[in-house]
């Protein structure tokens, strides 16, 4: 099975997502992970909200720093912000792939609840759909 690592800087929203999409969407194939260059220290309700909304198990993740993950093997890292794509990262162990899935921080949506829910869809659907054309 091969590991993947999922970066965002706050390791709150995308990475959470695409790390419980992985999971789901690839078992068997792929173990994924998530964790941040800067951890918000939390989970936003909403990343949670949108994945069991569509089905997704989120399990059980918690806002983590990259530096948990620094010198253990992994076959492919993923950023999914464009500043933590942009930043140094810690020494990965092995060779890996690396992979850069833009995706706007949901987080920052601002409007009312179907505004900022619609935000959460957009960016899930995103992530969803270059889980199902590069990775499986």
């Amino acid at each position: 099975m091969k590991k993947v690592l999922v970066l965002c800087t706050g390791n709150s929203c995308r990475s959470v997502m695409a790390e419980a999409l992985i999971n789901q969407l690839c078992k068997g194939q792929y173990e994924a992970v998530s964790a941040g260059s800067f951890p918000a220290g939390y989970v936003h309700p909403k990343s949670i909200a949108t994945l069991n909304r569509h089905g997704i198990d989120a399990g059980e993740p918690y806002s983590k720093s990259w530096d948990e993950f620094a010198g253990k093997p992994l076959d492919i890292v993923i950023t999914v912000c464009d500043e933590a794509a942009a930043e140094a990262c810690p020494i990965f162990l092995g060779e890996y792939q690396k992979l850069h899935w833009s995706t706007p921080d949901p987080a920052k949506a601002e409007g009312s609840e179907a505004d900022i829910e619609k935000a959460f869809d957009e960016a899930y659907f995103m992530l969803k759909n270059r889980i199902e054309t590069e990775l499986l």
